[in-house]
């Protein structure tokens, strides 16, 4: 067991060499879209992106960009609802989802290839809900303001003299 979780910390912070995934956690509603960022640090054939379900126990292909922007998508992968941006002056991908339903919960992988294995960025979880979980919104009382004192030249002039 230790062997294996050093091997997997290991892999873990060589991919970090390679791209940086940002944000950790998207809470949003039904309806609205998102983007998630990837970042890359070395030289590069293109980015896929990856979901995994934890509902559904399943680790999906998405869409793989390449550096001359040409998308490749996977089954059943509607085009409509996923789309990768480049940003060539950054080295960064972003992908963009849209119309967002709560069956695209799942945890979002950005990874490249290299030296014939995959290196997956850290991930980000994606929750879509039909309502935020926000706080009430409370009643603000206003807060009653004292006139505050103050001094005319002239006064001030006088008691100088």
């Amino acid at each position: 067991n230790y062997c294996i979780s050093l091997s997997l910390f290991s892999l873990g912070f060589y991919a970090s060499v390679f791209l940086t995934q940002t944000p950790e956690h998207i809470l949003t509603k039904t309806n609205n879209r998102t983007e998630i960022l990837c970042e890359l640090k070395k030289e590069h054939a293109g980015v896929y992106w990856y979901r995994w379900s934890q509902e559904r126990q399943h680790f999906e292909f998405l869409v793989y960009s390449n550096t001359l922007g040409k998308a490749t998508y996977g089954t059943n992968v509607s085009q409509d609802k996923f789309r990768v941006h480049e940003v060539r002056s950054q080295s960064s991908y972003s992908l963009h989802i849209s119309h967002l339903h709560p069956s695209d919960n799942g945890t979002y992988y950005c990874s490249v290839s290299q030296s014939s294995q995959l290196l997956l960025g850290s991930g980000t979880r994606l929750t879509v809900v039909d309502v935020l979980p926000l706080p009430p919104k409370t009643i603000q009382t206003p807060v009653s303001k004292k006139p505050v004192p103050w001094t005319t030249k002239s006064k001030a002039a006088s008691r100088k003299g």
